[in-house]
């Protein structure tokens, strides 16, 4: 049997390889402190939990759901103007996807043909390579860099390669380097995108864990986002509804057309359950998003006060619920180092090489674990000399 050549493309998958090791370590007894999956430790809120209780008892509810309901369609269009400010947003710009991991390999696959190119964050969350990859074009990488404060420096790409590109994917607040985006900086992404006929894709997965000031805001708030570009709304980091994986491609209606057109052709749409869920996450009470995003920073204060105190270089940690971390000493085997602090340490981090060549020399936290945790996992490492 011979299987596919793409699949020479991806690796063995690092999360799957960590979690193996976890379980090994604590059959043997070993305290662990897992901090390497963006999995929420927090709890859907009590409506949400009973719209999926309550629609669970229709039996209208486990039969294919076909389309998006309209109730759910306008709950997306209302959440943009109220939670956002974006008017305008009409039904064939907004479409649901089973999570962004899926919608990322549908929107892809309908923008580009084989050996186009597109323009990938380096470093950036895994998919946006692969689902380039899936849909059988080139990425470019463009370096997110210290020297740049993590953000995307569209005047270092060269024309000729900008020219050349299909789609720009942009992520902020960033996971894992934890940037976030200024008004400046998407209004010159978008002036980028119209001189050389780029479309942006904007992952906005975490505009509700921002640090230091205001709430995030959403690409599209700014003027010609939705000429040049879609952008992905998730519930799963906002509402802790991470299994459900809903997430919304909302934007140009002619891209959103063509991921609708190509995903008919594998999917029969997101379960009404679901849908019941999302229009309860998106229609119900708000309060709860600004304590949560308060509960975040305190994390990221503690574990960046910890990882300080123990020699570390403080943090690059805007926003998203990640810590992007530099390893200290020099070193820049990521993975060594990770496999290392898990052993003698008990900590489980993700390394970052995992998210692109420029992630090496660091790794990734994720703040999945109260303070006084996040605590204890720097002691653990101070202890084991770290």
């Amino acid at each position: 049997m011979r299987l596919s050549r793409r699949l020479d493309q991806f690796g063995s998958e690092v999360f799957a390889a960590l979690n193996e090791r976890r379980r090994e370590l604590e059959a043997d007894g070993r305290e662990v402190i897992d901090l390497s999956i963006g999995t929420p430790d927090f709890l859907p809120m009590p409506h949400v939990m009973d719209a999926l209780a309550d629609t669970a008892h229709d039996p209208a509810s486990w039969k294919y759901a076909l389309r998006d309901s309209p109730e759910m369609v306008q709950a997306v269009i209302d959440y943009y103007e109220t939670r956002f400010g974006v008017g305008g947003i009409t039904p064939e710009m907004v479409m649901s996807v089973r999570g962004t991991q899926e919608g990322m390999v549908h929107v892809c696959s309908a923008l580009v043909d084989p050996g186009d190119i597109a323009l990938i964050p380096d470093p950036c969350y895994p998919v946006f390579a692969a689902s380039t990859l899936l849909a059988g074009a080139r990425p470019w990488y463009y370096p997110l860099t210290e020297e740049t404060g993590f953000l995307p420096d569209v005047s270092a790409i060269p024309d000729e390669v900008a020219d050349a590109a299909r789609y720009m994917v942009v992520s902020l607040p960033s996971n894992p380097v934890g940037s976030v985006g200024s008004p400046q900086l998407y209004e010159d992404i978008i002036e980028f995108a119209r001189a050389h006929d780029v479309v942006i894709i904007h992952d906005n997965a975490y505009a509700d864990i921002v640090f230091d000031g205001p709430a995030g805001g959403s690409f599209l708030s700014y003027p010609g986002a939705s000429e040049v570009g879609v952008e992905f709304l998730s519930l799963s980091k906002s509402f802790n509804i991470t299994g459900l994986r809903i997430s919304y491609l909302v934007g140009n209606p002619e891209i959103v057309a063509g991921a609708r057109l190509l995903r008919s052709q594998v999917d029969f749409g997101m379960p009404l359950p679901a849908q019941r869920v999302a229009i309860a996450c998106l229609t119900g009470p708000r309060e709860q998003l600004e304590v949560q995003r308060m509960q975040y920073q305190e994390r990221r204060d503690a574990l960046c006060d910890g990882l300080e105190g123990l020699g570390w270089e403080r943090p690059h940690a805007k926003g998203s619920m990640f810590v992007w971390a530099r390893i200290p000493g020099g070193r820049q085997d990521s993975m060594a180092f990770a496999l290392e602090l898990m052993e003698r340490a008990g900590v489980i981090v993700t390394p970052g090489a995992s998210f692109g060549p420029s992630g090496e020399g660091y790794v990734r936290f994720a703040l999945v674990q109260p303070p006084e945790r996040l605590r204890e996992a720097c002691e653990a490492m101070s202890k084991a000399g770290f």
